[in-house]
């Protein structure tokens, strides 16, 4: 089993900059390929990024490429979302993911239980 907790969440204005964390337990964290996804009310859940078990391969969304950036640090367990020049649209609940490496959450076995971006005009 692996446990993943989000935080960096919060309220900012619009053109400002979150960077999210997803700090990792359990199994060794650099088994998995990590990903982002976003959540926003009354939306399906959707794809934001996805790197690779070493780092080596990163893909990320068409709404996110040039703004979010994913990395991650398997030494600390932890997979960050550096997300800059933050619009109304990103506002939702974001989650942390581990399993297979994909753009689909149905290849993903792990969850956290997100942490709210809130982005304000």
């Amino acid at each position: 089993q692996v446990q993943l907790q989000e935080s960096g969440g919060g309220l900012v204005q619009a053109g400002g900059s979150l960077r999210l964390s997803c700090a990792a337990s359990g199994r060794t964290f650099s088994s998995y390929a990590m990903a982002w996804f976003r959540q926003a009310t009354g939306k399906e859940r959707e794809f934001v990024a996805v790197i690779s078990r070493s780092g080596g391969i990163k893909k990320h969304a068409d709404s996110a490429t040039g703004r979010f950036t994913i990395s991650r640090d398997n030494a600390k367990n932890t997979v960050y979302l550096e997300m800059n020049n933050l619009k109304p649209e990103d506002t939702a609940v974001y989650y942390c993911t581990a399993g297979s490496y994909s753009r689909s959450p149905s290849t993903y076995d792990y969850w956290g239980q997100g942490t709210q971006v809130t982005v304000s005009s």
